[in-house]
């Protein structure tokens, strides 16, 4: 029997009708769940910052077994603080005054990532006649698409860091005398998304001021980091650069496997993207590492977007026991990273 016998392909997304009691129980049961609460966003973020920047200190002064150690305690510190991003894509702008501010200040400019490359697009991922489809900056159908795509997806994350540094050293900067450049650039090399055909639209009013503002920062920073090397030498940028090398590739694997991918364009129903996303919940520990910051409910972040992250353990529990084992709930929950990467690995090698 072929590969292609033993693998069912699975019929198309965009048929599934929605399930209204899942729907309606989702909003009934966490409406008292959806404030965000600064006394857990302000210690996790700062705390995940500065264990970060002590592992890419000990990366950098430290040598053999030691400085591996902090390097990979920088990579998944780093990681977390960073994720704060989606946060900031979802909360409301005036829930946690001055959160947005500092996340800027020690992780989104020095990492080269500042809020705008999400904001405004993550939020099209999210719109309900857009995901799944050519207009979702977010969306491939990887499962759909043939075995060589996987492997080229997470090695396109590796050159990420060298990208931003470009970017914002050298392509910005030229943008504001040239024009066309600063436009190409614009569309093509400001957002975090996945989608090859994805164009962004020029930033307007409030989000164009942020936008000049977060730009600005990105590009001092990346510029001083280059005329750092004149002083320090390039051992110092160069590890830096591998850390958000490997935390770029740890996110493109949980992107991987944060959705099934298995729509093939069509205009999909709520409970059809629910089901094309993934949540991996306890008893688990090991997706607190490679999926944080609510991350691991992924699918159940696609019915409720506007709910804090430390918010989702309760709702899953809620829902959980309100919906029961045999509900179109539990249809989205999978218990861990390598089960979901063989699986979507087995759905490109099906002949279509």
């Amino acid at each position: 029997m072929t590969v292609q016998e033993q693998i069912a392909v699975p019929p198309p997304k965009s048929s599934i009708p929605d399930d209204r009691e899942m729907l309606r129980a989702a909003v009934e049961l966490t409406r008292d769940i959806n404030t965000a609460r600064p006394g857990i966003y302000w210690p996790d973020m700062l705390l995940s910052a500065a264990l970060g920047y002590a592992g890419l200190a000990g990366a950098i002064l430290l040598s053999g077994w030691m400085a591996w150690a902090a390097g990979f305690v920088a990579i998944f510190a780093l990681y977390r603080a960073l994720l704060f991003i989606h946060e900031l894509t979802h909360i409301h702008k005036t829930a946690l005054p001055g959160f947005r501010l500092v996340w800027h200040a020690i992780v989104g400019v020095p990492m080269m990532m500042p809020s705008f490359m999400y904001e405004g697009v993550h939020t099209l991922h999210h719109a309900r006649t857009r995901y799944g489809t050519a207009d979702d900056p977010e969306y491939l159908p990887l499962a759909l698409m043939k075995p060589w795509s996987l492997p080229v997806f997470i090695l396109i994350a590796v050159l990420l860091p060298v990208g931003l540094l470009i970017r914002s050293a050298v392509l910005v900067p030229l943008g504001v005398v040239i024009r066309p450049l600063r436009k190409l650039v614009w569309e093509r090399a400001s957002s975090l998304s996945i989608n090859p055909d994805f164009r962004r639209r020029p930033p307007e009013g409030e989000f164009a001021r942020m936008v000049f503002w977060q730009e600005l920062g990105a590009s001092v920073w990346s510029i001083a980091l280059l005329a750092s090397t004149q002083v320090f030498g390039w051992r110092p940028l160069l590890i830096a650069l591998v850390v958000i090398s490997a935390t770029a590739v740890l996110n493109q694997v949980r992107t991987l496997v944060a959705h099934l991918w298995e729509n093939d364009g069509e205009a999909m129903t709520v409970t059809a993207q629910y089901l094309d996303s993934v949540n991996v919940p306890p008893p688990g520990i090991w997706a607190e590492l490679w999926a944080p910051v609510g991350l691991r409910y992924h699918a159940l972040h696609h019915l409720l977007p506007s709910t804090p992250y430390h918010a989702y353990p309760e709702a899953h529990r809620r829902l959980s026991k309100q919906l029961g084992v045999e509900s179109t709930y539990r249809g989205a929950n999978y218990p861990g990273l390598f089960p979901l990467v063989a699986r979507i690995a087995r759905s490109t090698m099906v002949s279509r």
